[in-house]
């Protein structure tokens, strides 16, 4: 049976906690491959509204096994957390399995990644602050900590006490901050040890072991695509691989076993935090969008910057994963506007650029060229077939489709779980 890779084609928040919890019934496994607790899936069921970080959201979902993979970086206290709130609402989360060659953020990363973001003033790429980069940084650098290290006391303190000799002296001498006690850091990652120890395993050998045996596995990306690390947009970029070549380096599965690629996109465009964004709104549209769409950050809590459907980006998002189907969301939020705009291509200077330009400064001032279409004021929110919506609005889906690479076999039209149109199967 091969592999299911579903990722963001944006800059995040595209809606990917729905399609997952679409695809949960027919599915064994749900796999965060990764990042770490810097973004955030909303899954509405029933009445319930479930906001997940770390988790992946396949765990609200009985009888799916989650994963949490090695190319994700674990905060334990986040964990754990997240894992209790569950718990009191009822949901069984004793099924997660945790990667042992997982990274650990400690408490060193998330201070080095506060004061160095401050420290950068205007130049700062706009970090959530909790870690992640520096965690990341670490495992290439070779000094990291892994889950593993926190049931071996001796190795784990060696390690710690190894990164903090550098890291001490950049508290002291550059920040003017206070050094970090190795003990403190020890103590406490062995203070979840007990707990952790019935959640990890080899979990790549389970999840090749599960796809031999005939089960259906979803990898679940955290951030997105033009916030990958080698193919977004650079420096203002998440630390991990976001995309779907992430999902076999990030778990430990083969690329050959991946034979379908679904990219959640929404019917405009969202980003949190600096970095180009050429159709990005400052004026009343920008506000409805965001009051509307309701984008604040399900992490954060900042308020997402809006802009209009960007179809550039989804052909380059259809290139880089080789996406086989986009999962269509939000389209709902536009239902009200006399017209909406479109980018087709992008203007710098006198050049049409018809792709996104693969030159930083060009993205940079990238001025987006727009194609009007006519918008709809009927309430699509109860749709259930494509022929439930109004004619501008089958037009505008129809329109973004041809332009973005690849089939659209799903289009969400509201928040609710079932508020969705199915075209093709995705499974």
């Amino acid at each position: 049976m091969p592999a299911i890779v579903l990722i963001g084609a944006q800059w995040g928040d595209e809606g990917k906690g729905k399609a997952t919890d679409l695809l949960a019934d027919r599915i064994d496994y749900v796999v965060k491959f990764n990042g770490g607790n810097n973004a955030g899936h909303t899954v509405v069921i029933g009445d319930e509204k479930y906001a997940l970080h770390l988790l992946p959201s396949g765990i609200l979902t009985p009888g799916v096994t989650p994963v949490i993979s090695n190319g994700v970086v674990i905060d334990l206290e986040v964990l754990f957390a997240e894992l209790d709130a569950l718990s009191s609402r009822g949901i069984d989360v004793s099924g997660l399995r945790v990667s042992a060659n997982a990274h650990v953020i400690t408490a060193y990363h998330r201070t080095l990644d506060k004061v160095t973001e401050r420290f950068l003033g205007k130049r700062q790429i706009g970090t959530t602050g909790r870690g992640i980069g520096p965690a990341y940084a670490d495992k290439i650098n070779r000094v990291g900590i892994r889950i593993q290290d926190i049931f071996d006391e001796g190795i784990l303190r060696q390690k710690v006490e190894a990164a903090l000799e550098i890291k001490n002296h950049l508290l002291l001498k550059i920040y003017n901050r206070r050094a970090i006690v190795a003990d403190d850091v020890v103590n406490d990652l062995l203070s979840y040890a007990e707990r952790l120890r019935p959640l990890v395993a080899d979990t790549a050998l389970e999840l090749n072991d599960a796809l031999d045996a005939q089960k259906i596995v979803l990898f679940e990306g955290g951030q997105a695509t033009m916030l990958d690390v080698d193919h977004g947009t650079y420096p203002f970029v998440t630390s991990s691989s976001a995309t779907a070549g992430g999902a076999s380096t990030g778990s430990g599965i083969g690329p050959n076993r991946i034979e379908r690629v679904i990219a959640v996109i929404k019917a405009y465009t969202t980003r949190v935090g600096s970095g180009p964004f050429p159709t990005e709104l400052f004026d009343d549209s920008g506000e409805f969008l965001r009051a509307k769409g309701f984008e604040f950050g399900t992490t954060t809590g900042r308020p997402r910057r809006c802009g209009w459907y960007d179809a550039p980006i989804a052909r380059y998002t259809s290139r880089i994963n080789g996406v086989t189907d986009f999962v269509l969301t939000k389209l709902d939020v536009l239902t009200g506007l006399d017209e909406i705009p479109v980018c087709v291509a992008y203007q710098v200077g006198d050049k049409r650029f018809d792709e996104m330009p693969v030159n930083q400064t060009d993205f940079h001032h990238a001025q987006p060229i727009y194609e009007m279409f006519p918008g709809w004021t009927e309430d699509i929110t109860s749709a259930r077939s494509f022929d439930d919506l109004p004619v501008n609005a089958q037009k505008y889906v129809r329109a973004i489709e041809s332009m973005s690479g690849a089939r659209f076999s799903a289009i969400g039209v509201g928040p609710a779980r079932d508020a969705i149109i199915v075209l093709h199967d995705l499974v």
